[in-house]
């Protein structure tokens, strides 16, 4: 199967993401529960993957280290990975088990539940310590995981040693990512997510993620509460009341832009992507928070998630109210 495992010649990438991949297979129909629905289409899917897809989008040199069935599901997520101009070389097939699927239902615009058939022994939680290429990961320019990874073992373990590996020399990303059914009960996740956060120097979630990190559920108190655990920069999302970024110097607050929700699954990865490529380029705080922003109100107008990530002509074009060409 193709993707295996490469320990030799990685190139620098400016995004590498470590998480979930998997197969999204959403109705055509919106607002028609599941039991019902006739026609599905079939995306490329998960968190971390998904993040790595919206900032080779935005034309950034992205990879993801995940891993996938060795089944046809497994060789549909190279296609696509390499369709998106997403390094597959640390994704590999794990015998024996199937590729992650999920079903979700669209009910806009904010209520969306997802089916994920994987639970504990999907293959995205079988990626081991010894296969990580330390040295890509140290290379990185942004190293992005989410919260789901640190709840089964050996994937737990391996991003421990990769964030060793990496140190906090460079920009390193924890993406809240709380996902209840993962977990055996939300102190358990705030366990580990506290051990992650004095490895990393970003956090990002939404207000349910920061309250089961934190156990604050008032923005600026979690911001804080994240900043005191060591990071450097907090970002809690609020859905339709915005965005809020700290820094031990800077609180920046920015609106959302509206949107027809059609499925606001894949926004988060959408904002995640365009907040790499704010970070990447330099801009200011707020100039990155209003990007992001754009990027996620796009995905969450669109029945997609991966396949819908933007283009910065488009983020632009939502942010100025014209046509890029205007």
């Amino acid at each position: 199967m193709p993707g295996t495992v490469n320990q030799a010649g990685a190139a620098a990438f400016e995004v590498l993401t470590m998480g979930r991949v998997g197969v999204d297979l959403y109705p055509t129909e919106v607002g028609v529960p599941l039991e019902e629905v006739k026609r599905f289409g079939r995306y490329l899917g998960g968190s971390a993957t998904n993040v790595a897809v919206a900032a080779a989008r935005l034309g950034r040199r992205a990879a993801v280290i995940t891993r996938t069935g060795d089944d046809p599901f497994g060789l549909f997520v190279h296609k696509a990975l390499r369709g998106f101009s997403v390094d597959d070389r640390f994704v590999a097939g794990v015998p024996g088990l199937p590729t992650a699927v999920a079903f979700c239902e669209m009910f806009p615009p904010d209520d969306f539940p997802l089916w994920m058939y994987s639970g504990p022994h999907a293959p995205y939680f079988q990626i081991l310590p010894d296969e990580l290429d330390t040295a890509a990961i140290s290379e990185a320019e942004i190293f992005w995981c989410t919260a789901t990874g640190l709840s089964h073992e050996p994937s737990r373990t391996a991003h421990l040693a990769a964030w060793e590996a990496r140190g906090r020399n460079k920009l390193s990303v924890l993406d809240l990512d709380y996902r209840a059914v993962m977990w055996e009960s939300p102190a358990e996740a705030r366990r580990n997510v506290h051990e992650a956060l004095s490895a990393v120097n970003i956090a990002v979630g939404n207000l349910e993620e920061a309250a089961v990190a934190v156990g604050e559920d008032d923005p600026a108190r979690a911001g804080r509460a994240l900043l005191e655990l060591g990071v450097e920069l907090a970002v809690i999302k609020q859905g339709p009341r915005g965005v809020l970024a700290m820094t031990p110097s800077e609180t920046v607050s920015v609106p959302t832009y509206h949107v027809e929700v059609v499925n606001g699954l894949g926004a988060g990865d959408a904002f995640g992507g365009a907040m790499c490529h704010g970070l990447l380029s330099g801009w200011p705080l707020e100039d990155t928070m209003r990007f992001s922003s754009a990027a996620g109100a796009i995905v969450a107008s669109r029945l997609e998630c991966s396949s819908a990530m933007p283009a910065v002509v488009e983020v632009l074009e939502l942010m100025t109210g014209r046509p890029p060409h205007d």
